[in-house]
């Protein structure tokens, strides 16, 4: 039972961030490594704030804030200074190592004696004693459903389909009188804003912050992205958001299932990241072979 809820808890959390890289990697088409320096910063944000003694709910907009401001700072990097896409990602991911650092001042920052957004205190109105085991994940589950159709209503605004347009024909927006450069930053900032969020809610799961906590966040982000967006593509009913935190969970639970059965092929905990890029690989062997399959039955 408890596997469960963890796997369910972390799903959402990372899918959350998936949902920023969904922007980046489908819809704006722009490999951003930010994000694995923008969700430690989230993290880095909520244990300094708590450690402080405010109200761990202020973390969620700050740590949203402060991602995309960072997103911005990508964009700037590429529309202004001419960098391609993927090192501007590569700049801001190694300029934040030494950020997150600056934020919190040393490299693990712990919280198991401070109150979170998740702590009962906050989440037994919603819970109740009953259901106490699960107050973590109903409260997880309200700010990933509500972070979800705030970003579905923003997709449905004119700037929303901008932004998917700048991503399917650049050109064609241009000839529009936009700036796609504008667009791409905003697309940018949404996207490091919801990693940063990811990594403060994280951190509070968790509690405890470790500067190497976003290693792997963007391997962990396209998965799920593949994963849902494969898996998922025939359900009509289910919206892309839906589908990226459905394989957000799903990709959880594969990294779950392999942790606790890799003792019978000799791996230890320590192994986690090779688990996690070798499924990964898996991934995107199966997806690429998917769409070979559609393509030569069409």
């Amino acid at each position: 039972m408890m596997l469960i809820l963890s796997v369910l808890e972390q799903g959402l959390i990372y899918g959350v961030m998936a949902l920023g890289v969904y922007i980046t990697y489908k819809i704006l088409d722009f490999p951003d490594l930010t994000v694995d320096g923008s969700f430690p910063m989230g993290a880095a944000i909520a244990a300094v704030m708590i450690t402080e003694g405010i109200h761990p709910l202020l973390t969620l907009p700050v740590s949203f804030g402060a991602g995309a401001f960072v997103g911005i700072l990508t964009g700037l990097i590429h529309v202004k200074l001419k960098v391609r896409d993927l090192l501007s990602g590569i700049i801001m991911m190694t300029a934040l190592y030494t950020v997150n650092l600056r934020i919190t001042g040393k490299a693990n920052v712990p919280l198991y004696n401070k109150a979170t957004v998740f702590d009962n205190r906050f989440t037994e109105g919603i819970a109740g004693n009953a259901l106490a085991p699960a107050a973590t994940l109903l409260g997880i589950a309200v700010i990933a459903i509500l972070v979800k159709y705030l970003l579905d209503w923003y997709l449905s605004t004119h700037s929303g389909y901008l932004l998917q347009a700048v991503g399917d024909n650049d050109v064609f927006v241009t000839s529009m009188g936009v700036d796609k450069g504008r667009v791409k930053m905003i697309g940018l900032a949404i996207a490091n804003g919801l990693t940063a969020l990811g990594g403060c809610l994280f951190a509070q799961q968790q509690r405890f912050f470790d500067i190497s906590m976003g290693t792997g966040t963007v391997v962990i982000g396209l998965a799920s992205v593949i994963i849902g967006t494969s898996l998922l593509k025939k359900a009509t009913l289910l919206r892309v958001t839906s589908s990226v935190i459905i394989g957000s969970i799903l990709y959880k639970a594969c990294v779950a299932l392999a942790l606790r059965y890799m003792k019978v092929i000799n791996l230890q905990s320590k192994d986690l990241k090779l688990v996690t890029s070798v499924l990964f690989l898996l991934i995107l062997v199966i997806a690429n072979e998917r769409r070979k399959k559609v393509k030569k039955n069409a």
